[in-house]
């Protein structure tokens, strides 16, 4: 159980109630006594059952699939809490939805990533707590403070357990980015688990379309990590995998991903796949009855609270890191 002070209210949206109630139990809270709604005609209708009148509020609700209802969820929550005098609202959004449209890739594109941003803040939310975003420049599209949390050290323990160096020479290990805008993060990765590092170079012809190029890097008779931040469709994540096989020769691979989007196609691509394993975070609920059975999921509810209670009690979260 996580101390913390008083006066202190968590509320959630439907995006990913069993987290926010493991987010409770971590911090040793009861889950505010809030209900949020749809009308038939599809309209959002958020009720708080009790007072927030002066209260250090908090609001978890990942903006994932359907993106737009749980955005609108978040945003009519604020908006509650705004008008019920709540001393201060901070979004916890453990997945930061339209993250990936974080620029102008070609003339008149949108840049909904800002747009998002802007909504959250014109709602009322004087803070945002999240996780891996997409490009890490989008807290910058925020005139609140955000806190970034990574899903990083998660991973370094998860693998550091399951391959222990006393046990496996790690020089046959190399972590690999599925592509070049993912290399620094990859890096920084394999910098802490004493890996080699390897890239997938890819050409994307079209939206969750990809052709892999080829394998910069030694990765042949490896055990191969691929590391990003999500995993959509799973394109991209199973012909890099495909590519570590059969032009780099590696001889295992595996996946990690903060965000288990897992759109469309993504479980029967991942289940076909030359892949080992597929690890995320419970930032976004994987379905009770997954046909996938290559899919493991990690807990960051406890870093979540932990963050939560040093931004209620007002103290530094760089030891979560």
């Amino acid at each position: 159980m996580i101390a913390y002070g008083e006066n202190i209210k968590v509320f959630c949206g439907n995006s990913n109630p069993e987290f926010a109630k493991t987010v409770c139990k971590e911090l040793g809270l009861e889950l505010g006594n809030g209900m949020v709604q749809t009308f038939s005609d599809g309209e959002v209708a958020v009720s708080l059952n009790e007072t927030v009148r002066g209260a250090d509020v908090f609001l978890i609700q990942s903006t994932c699939k359907p993106v737009n209802n749980n955005l609108m969820e978040l945003l009519v929550m604020i908006d509650a809490c705004r008008r019920a005098s709540a001393g201060r609202i901070t979004a916890v959004i453990p997945y930061f939805g339209y993250a990936r449209q974080d620029r102008k890739a070609k003339s008149r594109d949108p840049i909904t990533a800002k747009l998002v941003a802007n909504m959250i803040t014109a709602a009322g939310a004087d803070r945002v707590l999240t996780m891996d975003l997409h490009a890490a420049q989008i807290q910058g599209f925020f005139d609140i403070p955000v806190d970034h949390l990574l899903g990083n050290p998660t991973f370094v323990k998860y693998y550091l357990d399951k391959f222990p160096e006393d046990q496996y020479n790690h020089d046959d290990f190399v972590v690999v980015s599925p592509d070049v805008g993912s290399v620094a993060r990859a890096r920084a990765f394999a910098t802490k688990v004493h890996m080699g590092l390897a890239i997938v170079d890819k050409r994307r012809q079209k939206a969750n379309v990809c052709e892999v190029m080829n394998v910069i890097g030694d990765v042949k008779g490896k055990t191969c990590i691929l590391f990003d931040d999500m995993i959509d469709t799973a394109g991209s994540l199973c012909n890099a995998a495909q590519a570590l096989v059969e032009l780099g020769g590696a001889k295992e691979v595996y996946a990690c991903a903060t965000h288990g989007v897992l759109s469309g196609p993504a479980f029967d691509r991942i289940e076909k796949s030359p892949l080992k394993e597929v690890v995320v975070h419970n930032t976004i609920p994987v379905p009770a009855d997954c046909p996938c059975t290559k899919i493991k999921q990690l807990d960051v509810a406890p870093i979540f609270a932990r963050a939560i209670s040093h931004v209620h009690g007002g103290t530094s979260i760089a030891d979560l890191f």
